[in-house]
This record gives C-alpha cells, structure tokens and sequence, in this order.
C-alpha cells in the first residue's frame, strides 16, 4: 500500500494536470470533498496535495474559504514569461556546451515527437512532446538547480503554454523555433541557443494579444 506521501504526490499530480488542459479553471473553487469522491480517497490526502500545490503557487489557499486555482494578471503573466525565457536561454548555453551526442540523439528524438504531433494538428499531443523537449534542454545544461527553477516555472505556467499552442500557426511556428535550436545546441553555438530561446519563449506584440484575446477559453473552461 503507498504511502500518504506517495499518495498525495499521485494526487498532487493528477490536479496539476486538470489545471494544466483547463479542466480547472482559474479562480475555479476546489471542493476537498468532491476531489476525494472523484479521485476514491479519504479528503486527508487531497488536503495534502492542495497545500503542495500551493507552495508552487498553483493553487491558493484562502482561511476558512478553502482553495482556488490561482489567477495570473496579463502584467504578472507577461513577467513571468520574461523570467522563463531567461532560465530558458541559461539552460540552453549550458546545454550547447555540455550535452553529449546521446543527449544529441534525444534532443533530436524529442524534437521528431514535436514533428509529427505537429503534422497531425494535435495541439494537445504537442503540447505534451513539447514539454519532453524543453526538458532534454533543461537536462542537458548539467546545471541541476538552475534546472530545477526551470522545470518550477514551467509547471506554473503550463496552462498558459498549453494555450496558446491553440493560436493560430503556433505549432507550425514552434516547431520550426525548435529546429533552429537543435542546430544551434548541436552545433555547440551557446550564444546562437540563447537568443533563439529568448525569442521562443517570450511573449510579446501580436503573441501576447493573441494570448490575452484566448484567456476567456480558459476562464470558462468545462470543469466538468
């Protein structure tokens, strides 16, 4: 039998994953009883991983009010993808530097996943080989604390990627960002990686309308 650690881990996992595809949506309250009911478990561990993920800043914990999903402002928004493109762009300097060929070979493998996703028009399939991809980045740059600030911010942020992976050529954009970067990390080219990086993940001009213009979807996204 897991433990209650392990089990609200598990559990911890499985709500941050309906926040990140929108099934609870910002502001969304978070019935304890009905998440036990849901997941087949006492409220003892569902209240565990609600306060864990409220110190990743996922969810908010309000006294006697219980909890909510958090909301991000477009200010706070816009700030925290200036941030992730940041840590991205460090990790990708160390990786140009640092990888070996068969973190070579899964950054390429990654990036084939991203590929046919993409061809297939799945933004839910890419939005999830995505996530595998900037991961061989973080990996790659040997840099584990750096790493771990990396993969936090990515976490808080994943369902506003996930969003706006639904603009318009966003995939088809994305993906050829991707290629450039696999070249310029295979290549060895540090400063050519981060540039391409910043440029990829900070949101800015017409992608940044285009995310505000979304962000009712996801107010109002089926709970259900």
């Amino acid at each position: 039998m897991a433990t209650p650690k392990n089990r609200s881990e598990t559990l911890r996992e499985s709500i941050e994953e309906l926040i990140a595809v929108g099934k609870l949506a910002p502001g969304q309250h978070l019935d304890e009883t009905m998440l036990a009911e849901q997941f087949g478990v006492s409220r003892t561990p569902i209240r565990e991983a609600l306060i864990q993920l409220a110190s990743m800043g996922i969810i908010v914990m309000r006294p006697r009010r219980g909890a909510i999903v958090a909301e991000i402002g477009p200010q706070q928004l816009i700030e925290m993808f200036e941030v992730m493109a940041e840590f991205e762009a460090m990790c990708g300097r160390l990786a140009a530097r640092r990888m070996t060929p068969t973190e070579h070979a899964s950054l390429k493998a990654a990036h084939q996943a991203c590929k046919d996703a993409q061809e297939q028009l799945d933004p839910d399939a890419y939005f999830y080989q995505n996530e595998v991809f900037h991961e061989q980045i973080y990996a790659g740059s040997h840099n584990h604390f750096l790493a771990e600030q990396a993969r936090a911010l990515h976490r808080r942020l994943r369902p506003y990627r996930r969003l706006q992976l639904r603009v318009r050529e966003r995939l088809k954009n994305s993906y050829e960002e991707h290629e450039e970067v696999v070249n310029a990390i295979i290549a060895g080219d540090s400063e050519r990686t981060v540039e391409l990086l910043r440029e990829h993940i900070v949101i800015q001009g017409q992608r940044f309308a285009d995310l505000i213009a979304s962000l009712h979807l996801l107010k109002n996204a089926d709970a259900n």
